[in-house]
């Protein structure tokens, strides 16, 4: 008897967290278009298929459930990333791959980036945000580490800064950008990949073409 309550105590839990997850996605559009400051859990109700009753039974307040939104929207943006890094095999091709992820998810998901940076923001003021805040931007901090270091690893050649001052580097010119694209900068985007690309020059020495002999090339002509 005592297994078979733990077993349904294990699946109601399951249950409930899997249901969070559903309401938290659920409302993160409604959350990202409103901001932290003019949300409350009965404006996101009224602006989505739940009732205030619903969200209160399964978040204790707003920051619970922006949290949890949050939380599940930059876990995606990670594991877009890691694909990215992974299915990569030159330098150039995980460089250009990288890039232009960070320009399309600026150009598609803009308002989710910005919820993020309000989420940051407000941290500096509300300590309930600041744990989760932190972990947050670890797990940021440590998918930039990621597409540096294989992009060293591709170069032959060492990473020239630290993990924190990389992602600093790299998550303000994100922040400038996602800035000049809402305030509707059509060049806000193409600004931000040309950058990326300075900054992983200055950070890593980038490999060379490799160049054909003239001998040999002259060869191939001629065959």
């Amino acid at each position: 008897m005592e297994k078979l309550a733990q077993t349904r105590a294990r699946l109601r839990d399951a249950k409930f967290t899997e249901r969070r997850a559903e309401l938290g996605e659920a409302a993160l559009l409604t959350l990202a278009e409103l901001g932290y400051a003019r949300t409350s859990l009965r404006e996101i109700a009224q602006n989505s298929e739940f009732s205030h009753g619903v969200l209160h039974y399964y978040f204790s307040d707003k920051v619970d459930l922006i949290l949890c939104s949050v939380r599940q929207y930059k876990a995606h943006c990670v594991s877009r990333y890691d694909e990215v890094t992974t299915t990569s095999t030159t330098f150039a091709e995980l460089l250009e791959g990288f890039a232009a992820a960070l320009g399309e998810t600026v150009r598609t998901e803009a308002p989710m980036h910005r919820l993020w940076y309000d989420l940051r923001s407000q941290s500096l003021f509300e300590e309930a945000f600041r744990a989760d805040v932190a972990a947050i931007d670890k797990s940021l901090e440590k998918m930039i580490w990621r597409v540096l270091s294989r992009l060293a690893e591709l170069a032959g050649a060492p990473v020239r800064a630290p993990s924190d001052v990389a992602y600093a580097m790299l998550d303000g010119l994100f922040q400038q950008c996602l800035l000049r694209h809402l305030s509707g900068d059509r060049k806000a985007i193409a600004a931000l990949q040309a950058n990326v690309r300075l900054v992983v020059a200055q950070l890593i020495d980038v490999p060379a073409p490799v160049a054909v002999p003239k001998r040999r090339r002259a060869a191939a002509i001629a065959a």
